[in-house]
């Protein structure tokens, strides 16, 4: 199953930059993990925001939020999920 993931983070002002950038680097590795691993298909930086859409090949939903609640930052992140379905025009 294919999901597209926009994720939003929001750090609490209180963060130090310290803090902040741990967190990066752990999210990064588990990023690549999911990548390496073919569950995260695509990765693309939302310009001017702390954003990404991201889209997962996953066997289903709750493989979907195990992963997402993985993320390091998830008790920062917003997340909206859409299932993706192929659409009959497509010619791949």
């Amino acid at each position: 199953m294919l999901f597209l993931a926009r994720m939003d983070v929001t750090f609490p002002e209180s963060m130090t930059d310290e803090v902040k950038a741990d967190f990066q680097v752990k999210e990064k590795e588990y990023s690549g993990n999911l990548q390496r691993e073919g569950r995260m298909r695509d990765i693309w930086r939302v310009v001017g925001e702390y954003a990404n859409y991201s889209v997962y090949d996953v066997a289903d939903n709750d493989e979907l939020h195990t992963i997402l609640s993985g993320f390091p930052m998830y008790p920062y992140m917003d997340i909206k999920v859409t299932p993706l379905a192929k659409h009959p025009n497509s010619i791949t």
